[in-house]
């Protein structure tokens, strides 16, 4: 038996066959041509083939994955028609009179090389998805067989690493557990496997040569281990292991329609975080208390302009009527830093973790953010409508927002456009200055949702996207639960609530310690809210003893 570790990053457990995932990559040789005007005909012929492919591909992961996952899809598209991107292959074939496929390859390997040479880990990370997009256009010109998998029967699935659309493509019946040699926990692919509920190994020191495909094998989701070739005793074991999590799964569709009330009668409110009015249906169907994460800027990304208000007050609309007077928090718009839109033309920037992101660049655009505003005050006249602003980082922002919010009102009133006047508003406390002054800011809004994502990377300065810098990330570092409790004192003496939005709420190590410091709600992934709901309900806070003093 041989044994191999990785990186844990989706519990389970699988037992099952190897199969190993070809690529479909081509070798591309220079080759010369005649003929660029043909040439030229022939790439885009195929852009436009591997941008159809992309939207299947994206209505396929809607089914799967959700709204928010399958946005990778569409920012795929994107990146084909950009006009750097197709202006740069029409020039090779244009001035050095190749090939169609020998202009992407070249393409491919600049953009690849230029991006991964980038300081920023996301613009790293857009180095992966250039050459995917590109291996696509390439196989269409070729007319190749994309990546394949052999096995006809649910299988391990072992890889160097796996793009995005290889994940999605796979048939998910036929998928037990995902080994990767490469990638990180916050690449798409992890992403997707924890979302479609695989147990995922990630970083493992797996051979790939082929020795292993076909053999029996065991993946350890839980503790990031793989076990070649075990044995009777150790298939045995890890089956029990995996027949009880699957009744324990079974158990929790029992506590639907259930409090989220602890055994000494402590109630801490659970709602679900969504990209869109699509995802609607698994806040339902996991019985949420409602949206405490609508990340509006999904809709900007869907398209190559900026969306009407009208486009916007639709979706704002469907959404609060959806939930039938539950509430739903929409965050205004989040874009920048690893989340992009071309058609916003922002600037490049050395660190776009802490540059013009997110409420900055909607308080240097005010018509942006009017017309966003508009679209949920109106939406507001059909439900809980609550509104969020991220990244806020003084006291004078949020004046500001007040001052904008309150002409929009104003215009409003002014055109007769019914809306609620006790729409509640409030921040995210995602950066140590936001956390510090949070005494501050609570005297102006109604409540807090911290963002643990951007808090942790802050406060440890790492960027949580660099996977060479995992060993070094600890997200139940001190000085972050610190802040957590510093924020949620200073909201409840001032007479408001705190809640976390983070991927901190999902991590049942926390649960406990959330509790007892007192936070008011968590806003999780929908598939989190019933195992969050059972931990909730077994424990007695009176009982919980830190380890540590906060």
């Amino acid at each position: 038996m041989d044994k191999y570790t990785g990186k844990s990053f989706f519990g389970g457990i699988a037992v099952g066959r190897i199969q190993m995932f070809k690529k479909g990559r081509q070798e591309i040789k220079q080759i010369k041509s005649n003929d660029p005007e043909r040439e030229i005909a022939r790439f885009n012929e195929a852009r436009e083939k591997a941008v159809e492919e992309l939207e299947n591909l994206y209505k396929k992961a809607l089914k799967e994955v959700g709204k928010t996952n399958a946005a990778i899809f569409k920012i795929h598209q994107m990146m084909l028609n950009d006009i750097n991107y197709t202006k740069s292959v029409e020039d090779f074939i244009t001035n050095q009179g190749v090939t169609a496929e020998f202009a992407v390859a070249a393409t491919r390997d600049n953009f690849h090389y230029m991006f991964s040479e980038m300081d920023n880990e996301y613009m790293q990370a857009r180095s992966v998805d250039i050459r995917d997009v590109s291996e696509r256009v390439i196989r269409i010109l070729c007319n190749a067989k994309g990546s394949t998998m052999d096995s006809k029967i649910p299988s391990i699935i072992v890889a160097d690493d796996l793009a995005p659309s290889e994940t999605v493509q796979i048939d998910k019946d036929l998928i037990l557990a995902f080994v990767t040699v490469h990638g990180s926990c916050n690449s798409h692919t992890a992403i997707l496997a924890r979302t479609m509920n695989i147990p995922a190994v990630i970083g493992a020191d797996i051979p790939i040569d082929g020795s292993i495909n076909g053999r029996m094998a065991i993946v350890d989701g839980y503790n990031g281990v793989i076990y070649i070739d075990p044995d009777s005793e150790l298939v045995q074991k890890m089956q029990l292991k995996q027949e009880k999590e699957l009744r324990k799964r079974s158990l929790l569709l029992k506590l639907k329609g259930k409090e989220n009330v602890t055994l000494d009668g402590k109630k801490l409110m659970l709602y679900a975080n969504i990209g869109n009015a699509d995802d609607l249906a698994s806040v339902i169907e996991n019985d949420a208390n409602g949206v405490g994460l609508f990340r509006s800027e999904f809709i900007y990304f869907e398209k190559n302009r900026f969306p009407t208000e009208e486009e916007q007050f639709q979706i704002y609309k469907t959404t609060a009527e959806s939930l039938s007077g539950k509430k739903a928090v929409i965050r205004t718009l989040d874009i920048g830093a690893d989340k992009q839109a071309g058609y916003f033309n922002l600037d490049r920037e050395e660190n776009p973790a802490m540059g013009l992101r997110a409420i900055r660049i909607c308080l240097t655009n005010h018509e942006i953010f009017k017309t966003q505003l508009r679209a949920l005050y109106r939406a507001s006249a059909f439900g809980q409508i609550a509104i969020m602003y991220p990244f806020i980082t003084s006291v004078e922002e949020v004046l500001e927002i007040k001052r904008i919010s309150s002409e929009v009102k104003k215009e409003l009133d002014e055109q007769k456009i019914f809306y609620r006047r006790d729409v509640e508003e409030g921040i995210m406390i995602e950066t140590p200055a936001a956390a510090l002054i949070s005494d501050k800011l609570a005297k102006e809004v109604d409540f807090f949702s911290i963002g643990t994502n951007d808090l942790s990377q802050y406060a440890m300065a790492i960027d949580r996207q660099n996977s060479k810098a995992d060993r070094f990330f600890n997200p139940h570092h001190l000085a972050v639960l610190r802040m957590i409790k510093m924020v949620v004192d200073n909201a409840h003496k001032n007479g408001i609530r705190a809640g976390i939005c983070g991927e901190l709420g999902s991590d049942l190590e926390l649960t406990e310690t959330f509790l007892k410091i007192g936070v008011d709600e968590l806003s999780v992934s929908p598939s989190m809210i019933l195992p969050l709901r059972d931990k909730i309900r077994k424990t007695d806070t009176s009982k919980i003893i830190l380890e540590f003093d906060l």
